[in-house]
């Protein structure tokens, strides 16, 4: 009987970590990724409350000083950390530091930014 693994789980397997005499590197799956951007938050600047219909994100949390929500859960992440969010959770990201921060998102799965729906924004944007 095979076990089916979940979205994040599989994209998690796909992680490779390689360690070389002058540190290491992870090297993400490429397959079903449609997206990389590496997003910049001023400090005080917050994305909108929105979640996907078609994709799932997979963060890669670059600079501290970010405030994450992911469903019901808010925290802040540490610079390294891997966030899996998956389609239809709601998210955003805040910068409760003093210096802009900065944020790895890959998108899984195929999409368009029409693919935002949300929830509340600080800007009026639909």
């Amino acid at each position: 009987m095979s076990e089916t693994k979940t979205p994040e789980a599989a994209f998690r397997a796909g992680i490779l970590e390689d360690r070389r005499p002058w540190g290491k590197f992870r090297r993400f799956p490429h397959e079903g990724v449609s997206s990389v951007k590496i997003i910049t938050v001023a400090p005080g600047g917050r994305l909108s409350l929105q979640y996907h219909r078609g994709r799932a994100e997979f963060w890669v949390i670059l600079d501290a000083g970010l405030e994450a929500t992911a469903g019901d859960r808010v925290w802040e992440p540490a610079a390294g950390e891997e966030i899996f969010v998956a389609a239809g959770t709601p998210h955003r990201l805040r910068n409760k530091g003093d210096a802009p921060a900065r944020v790895m998102e890959l998108w899984l799965g195929p999409s368009e930014e029409s693919d935002i729906v949300r929830l509340s924004d600080d800007y009026d944007r639909d």
